[in-house]
This record gives structure tokens, C-alpha cells and sequence, in this order.
């Protein structure tokens, strides 16, 4: 047999085990925000919608947890920002019925691309990562809500997100779920079609999506990630499954050098390798 990335005549047990019982994580993660908040003396959140499923999908458990009226939606487009994120993100803002924020955020960052003409497109996605996490700390304290974040467990084993950009929160819900397992999901709480077809962006430039900058799908990468995290299989052992051993070895690879940056706030338990958790290593473990 060829050892192909991810094809399902390869390994479609692994597949069949990222399936989730929705009906339980709703449950649990509705329970987990309601707990987070109430616990820490709050009683509303502030969430920032990109118009992606993954903030989307924060913003109808927050709304479960806590009540529609108590969730702050909040749009930060940059210029370039995408018409569709910016409507989809209001579908999510009509469908759920909560208050919510359009703050534009060309002028916060472009003062300092203008001090740095040669500037990459990863600095400059980074600056408006962080520049979004300054805004909406801002209103967390207008609106005296938590901060709640909507990075999922591929992108954070990956590192596919900026340090106290995204990945800064108050709590991360869906933090223990693979970004098939928040399609899964999304699919069960009846999100907008529109969101639930887009293919996954950060908006950070024209035509930028997730995989695309990955270099593979995340249908592909998670069954590799499920094996490695919480089967513990080795690289040599996860490839015999019918994976390339490049792309095993590069993806645990990535997940060993972006360790550094899963210094986690509260994250719900939904497996049994979950990061924060059980899945502990000491800061320099890739050293």
C-alpha cells in the first residue's frame, strides 16, 4: 500500500475517532463557559468575530452559557479585510441577537507598517493579530465581560497563531477541539451555511487562507495530530498508519518547536491528552 498523507484507504479508523458525541461537548463547553465566567465575578463576555467558523462557533456556546444579551460581538476589519468575513460575521451578530461593535483597526496599525516599508506579510499579520487583542481587552473592560478566545487544538499544537495575539484570552473554549471536531460541531448548532463552506482564513492578505499557508489540509493534519497527542504514537509508529514519514516527522516537529507558546489560560477537558492538562511539558522541551 503507498503511504499517502491522509487518505481515507489509508487510515479511516483514525477518522472515525476524531468523531465526537456533540450533544456532550455542547454540554460540557456551554458548562465550562458559564463556570469560567461566573467564577471569576463576571457575568458577560466579549468575543471578536472574523466572519470564520472557529469565532463563530464561540459566540453561539458564549450565547448558550451566558444569554445573548451578554455576549459583545465585535468586527475589527483592517482595510484589506474581506467584504464576506465582514458579512458573515454580522450573520453571526443577526442570528444570535447580540450587541455588537464595528472598530476598524487600518488606523491603529498602519502608523507603524509606515515606519517599516520592508515589513512581511507576517510581521504585518501579526501587528493586526495583536492590535485586535488590545481592542477587544478595551472593551472587555467598557463592557466589564471576559475575553473569551476562539483558537481550536490544531491551530494551538501547530503554533498557527500569534503570541498574545489570538492566543490571548481569558478562557478557550474550544481549545480541546480539532478543527474537524469544530466542524462537527458548528455543523450541530445549525451555523450560517455561508460559514460553514468558507474555506478556513485569517484575513490577513487577499486570497490567504489557513491551508494554504499550512501546506495541507486540516483533514489531514488532524488524523496525524490525533495519533502523535493522544494515541502517543511515535512518529515511525504513526506513519506505518499509511502516512508519508516527512510529514509526520514535520508536523511533530512543529508541534515540539511551538511549545513555547501554549503558556495556556483555562482550557476545557473534552480528551484525554488535552493541552493545560495532561499534555505538559516543560517550556524548553524542544530544546
Amino acid at each position: 500500500m503507498k503511504h499517502l498523507i491522509g487518505t481515507n484507504e489509508a487510515s479511516p479508523d483514525v477518522a472515525s475517532k476524531l468523531l465526537i458525541n456533540t450533544d456532550l461537548a455542547r454540554k460540557i463547553l456551554v458548562s465550562f463557559i458559564r463556570d469560567a465566567v461566573t467564577k471569576a465575578g463576571f457575568s458577560k463576555a466579549v468575543i471578536g468575530l472574523s466572519g470564520g467558523i472557529d469565532s463563530a462557533l464561540s459566540a453561539f456556546l458564549a450565547v448558550e452559557a451566558l444569554g445573548a444579551e451578554n455576549v459583545l460581538g465585535v468586527r475589527m476589519p483592517y482595510r484589506s479585510s474581506s467584504e464576506d468575513s465582514l458579512t458573515d460575521a454580522q450573520r453571526v451578530i443577526d442570528q444570535l441577537g447580540i450587541p455588537s461593535l464595528t472598530i476598524p483597526i487600518t488606523a491603529m496599525v498602519e502608523p507603524l507598517f509606515e515606519q517599516f516599508p520592508d515589513m512581511s506579510g507576517m510581521r504585518k499579520g501579526n501587528v493586526m493579530a495583536r492590535q485586535r487583542m488590545i481592542v477587544l481587552y478595551d472593551q472587555s473592560s467598557a463592557w466589564n465581560g471576559l475575553v473569551i478566545g476562539t483558537s481550536n487544538k490544531t491551530e494551538a499544537l501547530l503554533g498557527y497563531t500569534t503570541l498574545y495575539g489570538d492566543s490571548a484570552a481569558a478562557l478557550q473554549p474550544i481549545e480541546d477541539l480539532y478543527k474537524t471536531q469544530v466542524r462537527q460541531l458548528a455543523r450541530a448548532l445549525n451555523l450560517p451555511q455561508s460559514i460553514l463552506d468558507k474555506p478556513p482564513s485569517a484575513d490577513l492578505w487577499i486570497g490567504q487562507t489557513d491551508e494554504g499557508e499550512l501546506g495541507y489540509t486540516y483533514e489531514e493534519v488532524d488524523k496525524v495530530l490525533y495519533l502523535l497527542v493522544e494515541g502517543r504514537y511515535t512518529v515511525e509508529e504513526a506513519a506505518a498508519q499509511g502516512f508519508d514519514y516527512h510529514f509526520v516527522a514535520g508536523v511533530w516537529r512543529r508541534v515540539r518547536m511551538n511549545h513555547y507558546k501554549r503558556t495556556m489560560p483555562n482550557v476545557a477537558k473534552l480528551s484525554r491528552r488535552s493541552i493545560g492538562h495532561d499534555f505538559l511539558y516543560l517550556r524548553d522541551w524542544a530544546g
